[in-house]
C-alpha cells in the first residue's frame, strides 16, 4: 500500500493539465534527475553559472508551491520539450525543494514510488556544518529507499561542491533526515550549532528549534504534503534561535523516531493525521525570504 501511495501524485507534484508535457520524458531515474537539474537554477547559483538573476525571478519563482505552476513558468520562458536543457537565463530560479519536487513528480509519473525528504547535508562546506536541504527519496526494487540529490546532477555543480558520491545514491551519513539530526543532537552525538540554514555567526536560523521545524516539514512530506520550506504551522512559539522549552523537546523526542531510519508508513500517517500540532492546516503562515510573511490557503 505504501509504495502505491508514493507512486501517485500529490496536489503539489501533479502536472495536471500539463501532463502531456511528460510524454517524451525518459524512464531512467538518473536522466530524470539531470532533466530537473537542467530546467532549474538555485537562487544561490548565479555566480557558479556566471549569471545574475533578475530580481523578480529571484524573489518570486521559489514562492511557487505546485509543479503545474513551475511548469507554466518554464514553458512561458522556453516552450521547448522538457527534456531539452534550458539556457541559464530561461530556468526557474528555485531552491533545493524545487529540484527534489520536480524530480519526484517525474518519477511518480513513471510509476516509481518517490517522496521528498527534509534534512541536513554536510557536503556544501568542508567545515562539518550540516546545511538545511531537501532531496528526493525513491524506491529501488533491489535496495529499497535510496536518496538522490538532483541539484547535484550536473558535473559542474558536483565538482563545485566536491561531492565524492553518486548523486543518485547519497550516503545516509552525508544527508541526515531531520529526525535523525534531532536524535544526534539530543544524544550528544552532534553539536546543534552545526545544523541549520547557516552557521550561528550568520543569523538565528540554526540549532534545535530549526531542526524541530524541519521535523514537521519532513513528516508532512512523508504524507505527500510538500509545502514551501518557509511555510509554518503548529508548535512554533519563541523567536528563531531561542532555546526550545523542555516540553517541546520531549514532544520532538517522541516524533523524531517516527521519521527516522526505516520509516513506518502507518506510523507516519497516523501521527500526521491525528496530531493537531503536526498536521498541515488549510492555511499556513508563509515567511517568504524576500516578500515577507503572509497567510496562504493551500489547494
Amino acid at each position: 500500500m505504501s509504495l502505491d501511495f508514493y507512486a501517485s501524485h500529490s496536489t503539489f507534484s501533479d502536472p495536471g493539465e500539463l501532463t502531456a508535457r511528460y510524454a517524451d520524458l525518459p524512464r531512467d531515474r538518473a536522466e530524470l534527475a539531470r532533466i530537473s537539474r537542467d530546467l532549474l537554477i538555485h537562487r544561490l547559483e548565479g555566480p557558479l553559472f556566471g549569471h545574475t538573476h533578475p530580481a523578480d525571478r529571484l524573489h518570486n519563482d521559489a514562492e511557487t508551491r505546485y509543479v503545474d505552476d513551475i511548469l507554466r513558468i518554464l514553458i512561458a520562458r522556453d516552450a521547448a520539450p522538457l527534456g531539452r536543457r534550458r539556457e541559464v537565463g530561461d530556468r526557474f530560479v528555485g531552491i533545493c525543494r524545487d529540484f527534489a519536487l520536480l524530480h519526484c513528480s517525474f518519477l511518480r509519473h513513471t510509476g516509481t514510488p518517490a517522496r521528498i525528504r527534509s534534512g541536513f547535508a554536510d557536503y556544501f562546506a568542508p567545515t562539518g556544518f550540516h546545511y538545511d536541504h531537501v532531496v528526493t527519496e525513491y524506491w529501488d526494487e533491489k535496495r529499497g529507499w535510496l536518496l538522490a540529490d538532483p541539484q547535484l546532477a550536473d558535473p559542474t555543480v558536483t565538482a563545485n561542491w566536491q561531492a565524492d558520491f553518486d548523486p543518485m545514491d547519497v550516503p545516509r551519513d552525508r544527508f541526515l533526515v531531520a529526525g535523525e539530526a534531532w536524535q544526534a543532537i539530543r544524544e550528544d552525538r552532534a553539536d546543534q550549532r552545526t545544523f541549520g540554514l547557516h552557521p550561528p555567526e550568520e543569523g538565528p536560523f540554526w540549532g534545535e528549534r530549526f531542526v524541530a521545524g524541519n521535523i514537521r516539514l519532513d513528516l508532512a512530506m512523508l504524507n505527500k504534503v510538500e509545502t514551501l520550506l518557509w511555510d509554518v504551522w503548529g508548535e512554533d512559539e519563541g523567536e528563531p534561535g531561542s532555546p526550545l522549552p523542555e516540553p517541546s523537546r520531549e514532544f520532538y523526542d517522541r516524533v523524531a523516531p517516527v521519521v527516522s531510519g526505516e520509516v513506518s508508513f502507518d506510523a507516519a500517517r497516523k501521527l500526521f493525521t491525528e496530531d493537531d500540532t503536526l498536521r498541515t492546516p488549510a492555511t499556513v503562515t508563509c515567511y517568504a525570504p524576500f516578500n515577507g510573511p503572509s497567510l496562504v490557503t493551500l489547494r
